[in-house]
């Protein structure tokens, strides 16, 4: 699992580091029960405080992607990725209906949005 650290991002270290593990689990890299590094493992390779990795585990723990067994560790926890992949779409569905709504105040055409779209998908 590798995660990359950000410093001049404006998102938190905690938050990079959970959504880089969603991610993960999303995509199939991490599988249902594979083991995440310890709270202290992650903390010394990323060269960061424990209660930062300790936070966004509790965030990763807290939506469900993972669980923790005291003792043991923290494992990626079984997704109903069905049910993650409609809530994302519905987030998606209303940040464009807001997208529209915008390029239509100030003239946009549709050509103009999907070309705007085009490239910024492709970054």
């Amino acid at each position: 699992m590798q995660i990359i650290i950000s410093n001049s991002s404006k998102e938190p270290i905690y938050e990079q580091i959970t959504n880089q593990i969603k991610s993960s689990i999303l995509a199939g890299d991490l599988q249902e029960g594979t083991a995440l590094p310890s709270i202290r493992q992650l903390a010394k390779d990323l060269q960061i405080s424990v209660i930062t990795t300790k936070r966004a585990y509790e965030e990763l723990e807290k939506a469900g992607f993972i669980y923790s067994i005291v003792g043991k560790g923290s494992f990626v926890a079984e997704q109903n990725l069905e049910v993650i992949r409609e809530k994302k779409l519905k987030v998606i569905e209303d940040q464009l209906s807001a997208v529209i709504t915008n390029s239509r105040e100030i003239g946009l055409t549709f050509d103009e949005l999907q070309e705007l779209m085009k490239i910024l998908y492709e970054e």
